[in-house]
């Protein structure tokens, strides 16, 4: 499976602070054995976002779009209204499932808002943006994901 990993978030991506959210990610992919095609970091700005989901999931390159930051309630987390504008079908159960393993370890994991979204034949996820908080969504939803590429691509569910 091709894997884009996006770190978002305004001050990773000037340089003020290291990412630390986006390297587990990959390391928790690399331990699956999925390949890891692109790593960005993008700014918190929303047609940024916007703009990198339409290229990376259009280009052919990526089955799985993983973000991880601006899932929460603040002013400049913007990463789920992006991926919403740019998918063709919402995919609400990932979204549901990581916030439902989450609450079980961490009971403010309900406040994240990240959601799984479809743009071509390419699956976009939300993590949050704290390494602990997006390794165990990912963790809690990883068994999901290859069947999910396997359908999208014309695969049946059985």
């Amino acid at each position: 499976m091709r894997v884009a990993v996006l770190t978002i978030s305004d001050t990773v991506a000037r340089g003020e602070r290291e990412d630390v959210a986006g390297p587990a990610v990959v390391a928790v992919c690399r331990g699956l054995h999925w390949e890891i095609t692109s790593v960005l970091r993008l700014s918190d700005d929303p047609a940024n976002i916007r703009e990198q989901l339409r290229e990376l999931a259009d280009s052919g390159r990526v089955d799985v779009i993983l973000t991880t930051g601006g899932t929460g309630i603040g002013p400049r987390d913007n990463t789920p209204e992006s991926t919403e504008a740019v998918a063709d079908r919402i995919v609400p159960g990932i979204g549901e499932e990581m916030r439902r393993k989450g609450a079980e370890l961490t009971p403010t994991a309900v406040l994240s808002r990240g959601v799984a979204a479809v743009r071509t034949k390419t699956l976009i996820v939300n993590l949050p943006g704290s390494p602990r908080g997006a390794t165990e969504s990912l963790e809690a939803v990883a068994h999901l994901l290859p069947h999910a590429v396997h359908v999208l691509h014309g695969g049946r569910h059985d």
